[in-house]
């Protein structure tokens, strides 16, 4: 990965934030790397290098900077946009999927060999696989450490580590400090809620329109999974070990997370995946600019800069919502999906750890899953018996491996194995392509919303008409759905 001298430098120079994450800068002369926006003094440029990735850096024999803690920038925009190899790779190792299956089951999921997928990762990122799920253990363990009164041995397995002596050389490696010497830094502090409760701060790139995406949710909500209330926004997870719990707390210039874990595994993936839900490793600067350039959309971006694509944090959840929603409203779509829920086994969350606070409200539980929508009689289902067999058809293709829905699957090939579906057509298709696999470049021109709302900006409001239009939009066409669906 080409990263240019000057522009980096500049972007160091000026502590510029929104460049946090897209790559990192060493200092050879303190031994250190930090994020672009470190405040400590700029370092001269002879003593500078620029690494595309925390791992690179690490790689290099740098450990982070205490200060600006580059390790908690958000993530790289780019591995959320793009859909090649190396960037569905980096978000299935941000899911932990390395952690699980080794790099044997990351390239198996792929569908590349070990040797191939390390050259690509190596000459995009500057470390292998290996490397990079060793960084992301790396920071799992510093939150442990910091944010809960698990003993050391406890965090580095539930880090993902394969040995207490390994968790101490890379601690010690990173950080440039033992675990012991950490959790003094930070006083120990236990996170508030009990056993299994984990706190900490999710950082994004400004500016981030909070009202937004909490009405974007709120509307969607489904009793019993989720919930918008008092300005954060509460739901179920399932997770690879486990059931879980989230708080999420819009705040200024990060969203306060509250997670209720059955398992401490599942801290790294569930992280990721609200993360995803919120959009928030997205470049809205970026993306405000190519929307402002049309007139039309240009007063909407003006009085609402940052808003967000929400995503999924369960990719099969969101393609039973799409279907379901098909031809009805929202609200009877909630009330068929609330019946669904309440019909399967899945247990609410409270089952496992009885503990509830008001951050997280009591009976929430994780959407239920393929096996479980296949194991429900037909009287779960209050919707046409076409519609409850294309849900069966498409939990069937997932629970069977044929259609990857998850954050790291083949969009293309995604798409392709769900129209050939009976009952799914483009929209429904799209709609996942959106929110579940997170394509930034989807449009939706037969949605009745979407054809309001460009209407309502005194765009063209029929399907064709619409999508010759929407090109002017690439490649942010989904956000361009967002703010016309908020346009009417």
């Amino acid at each position: 990965m080409e990263l240019d001298f000057e522009r980096c430098y500049r972007a160091v120079d000026s502590r510029d934030q929104r460049f946090d994450g897209w790559f990192y800068t060493g200092v050879t002369s303190t031994g250190i790397y930090c994020r672009p926006s470190c405040p400590a003094t700029t370092p001269k440029r002879q003593n500078v290098r620029f690494f595309p990735s925390a791992a690179a850096a690490q790689g290099a024999g740098l450990r982070a900077c205490r200060r600006c803690r580059p390790d908690a920038a958000p993530g790289s925009p780019q591995w959320d946009v793009r859909a090649d190899v190396v960037g569905r790779a980096m978000r299935l190792i941000a899911d932990g999927v390395v952690d699980r299956d080794g790099v044997p089951g990351l390239a198996a999921r792929l569908g590349y060999t070990e040797r191939h997928l390390h050259r690509m990762l190596r000459a995009e990122l500057g470390a292998g696989p290996l490397a990079l799920a060793r960084a992301q253990r790396a920071q799992t363990a510093r939150i442990l450490i910091e944010t809960t009164g698990l003993g050391l041995a406890e965090v580095a397995f539930a880090a993902g580590f394969g040995s207490v002596r390994q968790f101490n050389d890379t601690v010690r490696e990173v950080y440039g400090a033992t675990p012991s010497e950490l959790r003094v830094s930070r006083g120990g502090r236990r996170a508030v809620g009990g056993a299994g409760t984990i706190t900490l701060r999710l950082a994004y790139r400004p500016p981030l329109h909070t009202g937004a995406l909490l009405d974007f949710l709120a509307l969607r909500a489904l009793p019993g999974v989720e919930e918008v209330r008092d300005g954060a926004y509460h739901r179920g997870l399932r997770l690879p070990h486990g059931p879980g719990t989230v708080s999420l707390t819009p705040a200024d210039g990060h969203v306060a997370a509250t997670l209720r874990l059955a398992d401490m595994r599942d801290l790294a993936p569930a992280v990721a995946r609200c993360r995803r839900l919120l959009d928030l490793d997205a470049d809205p600067v970026a993306v405000d600019a190519t929307l402002a350039a049309d007139p039309a959309l240009a007063p909407a971006v003006d009085a609402e800069p940052g808003v967000r694509l929400p995503h999924a944090v369960d990719g099969f959840e969101m393609a039973v919502r799409a279907i379901t929603t098909q031809q009805i409203s929202l609200q009877s779509a909630r009330t068929t999906l609330t019946h669904l829920l309440t019909a399967t086994t899945t247990p609410p969350v409270d089952e496992v750890d009885s503990d509830v606070t008001p951050d997280r409200p009591r009976g929430l539980r994780a959407f239920p899953s393929p096996e479980e929508v296949l194991s429900a009689d037909d009287a779960a289902f209050r919707m046409p018996g076409a519609r409850r067999e294309t849900i069966r058809a498409v939990a069937r293709a997932v629970a069977d491996g044929e259609l990857d829905l998850a954050p790291g699957g083949d969009r293309e090939e995604a798409v392709r194995r769900l129209v050939a579906l009976p009952g799914v057509g483009p929209w429904t298709a799209g709609y996942v392509a959106m929110r579940a696999l997170g394509d930034p470049d989807v449009l939706l021109p037969t949605d009745l919303g979407v054809r309001r709302g460009a209407a309502a900006l005194g765009l063209p409001d029929d399907p064709k008409t619409l999508n010759a239009y929407a090109d002017r939009w690439r490649p942010w066409r989904s956000y361009a759905v967002i703010r016309l669906w908020r346009a009417a």
